[in-house]
């Protein structure tokens, strides 16, 4: 079964709005140092929050429906509006307070997947890389790219580990 982007390859009509505050989706893409630099800006409190609320468990509340996973795509769309859909994180993974045996849950953008994991049960695709340092007290989530991961503080604030 081939796998498709829950982001999307063409954006809808809702992801070029503009979100108050933050940049406008434009046609221009970014690349290089000019992405990088895109990608090492604090995020947002609303951000982080839609992100934290994952591990409240809200998504199995609602059964795993599309409109909750999607509020967090969306989330994610609208954090990072001008950074082309290609860019954007493959997938976030974050420590796990729903209790043992849980250790680390993950949002897989690519296969439309919210998935609490136990200790010893291995993340998909590049998602595993990510497992020790979503663990760190210090780190909210850990975003996580092709080619490189980005922990994210409670306060927003980024770091980029390259690959």
């Amino acid at each position: 079964m081939a796998t498709r982007s829950i982001l999307g390859s063409k954006p809808a009509d809702s992801m070029l709005s503009a979100v108050p505050g933050r940049p406008r989706l434009t046609s221009t893409t970014l690349t290089g140092a000019a992405l990088t630099a895109r990608l090492r800006q604090q995020r947002s409190r609303e951000y982080i929050e839609a992100m934290i609320r994952l591990d409240a468990g809200a998504h199995l509340h609602h059964a795993h429906t599309s409109a909750a996973t999607q509020s967090l795509l969306d989330a994610i769309r609208n954090e990072l509006p001008d950074v082309a859909v290609d860019a954007l994180p493959v997938g976030i993974v974050a420590k796990c307070y729903l209790g043992a045996p849980f250790e680390v849950h993950s949002l897989s953008c690519a296969g439309n997947i919210i998935q609490h994991y136990k200790v010893g049960e291995a993340l998909p695709n590049l998602m595993e890389r990510a497992r020790t340092l979503a663990q760190h007290p210090e780190y909210a989530f850990i975003e996580v790219y092709p080619n490189r991961l980005i922990t994210v503080t409670q306060s927003g604030q980024t770091a980029i580990i390259d690959n």
